[in-house]
């Protein structure tokens, strides 16, 4: 197998630090990366109640084939999130209950699949965050290899191995180390404003107001 295998990644965030992006939607962070970083709009939860947060555990794999996912799994730490590039191929199933199973024993707490996953009933019921662009029953190839830990890209974001991934009912989205410095904060206060604008809607002020748009233009 042509597995190209790294060592996976060293500067881990506290499980306090990761945490606390739990409670903050992907939406708010998307707006305030300035709408950059969300995965495509097909990369959804398999079920509800599948919000996460952790640091990114990185694996590429070719199309139909999961071997490269398995020894992913061997680099595992707790709280991280294995993020895949399955190239988007949607005819073969990659992940799986198995796959479920031994991810859950090596410390992970999500996996996001840019391709297909099948077994969705253990899915469900694993207590795993599982998010896929699709379902179909068709099993896995195994030998074709791939590469762990290195920059992949996934869903049409670059990921890189430590990166943040926050994912909720909206969808996923990454931020890089060098944009977490502040962001909590801001993500914070646009949530307020937004509690602000709700209590000013509800009091009967328009949205139009509120968002400042300019008058219409008259025409006839």
């Amino acid at each position: 197998m042509a597995l190209e295998m790294r060592d996976a990644p060293t500067d881990r965030m506290s499980s306090d630090d990761i945490n606390v992006w739990r409670d903050i939607p992907t939406a708010v962070i998307s707006d305030d990366l300035n709408r950059t970083g969300t995965m495509h709009a097909a990369i959804k939860p398999v079920g509800p109640g599948m919000n996460f947060a952790g640091q990114a555990l990185t694996a590429q794999t070719m199309v139909g084939d999961n071997g490269t996912l398995h020894y992913a799994l061997t680099t595992a730490w707790s709280g991280c999130v294995l993020i895949v590039d399955a190239r988007a191929h949607l005819e073969t199933a990659v992940w799986g209950g198995i796959l479920t199973l031994a991810a859950k024993a090596s410390g992970v707490i999500a996996a996001v699949i840019d391709g297909a996953v099948r077994d969705v009933a253990e899915l469900c019921e694993s207590g795993m965050a599982i998010y896929a662009r699709g379902v179909i029953p068709n099993g896995p190839h195994k030998g074709f290899g791939g590469a762990v830990n290195g920059p992949i890209q996934c869903a049409g974001v670059a990921v890189n191995p430590g990166d943040l991934i926050v994912g909720d009912e909206d969808g996923v989205v990454v931020i890089r180390p060098e944009q977490l410095p502040g962001l909590l904060e801001r993500c914070r206060a646009r949530l307020a404003k937004e509690e602000a604008f709700a209590v000013q809607i509800e009091a009967g002020v328009s949205t139009v107001e509120l968002m400042g748009l300019p008058a219409p233009e008259e025409i006839g």
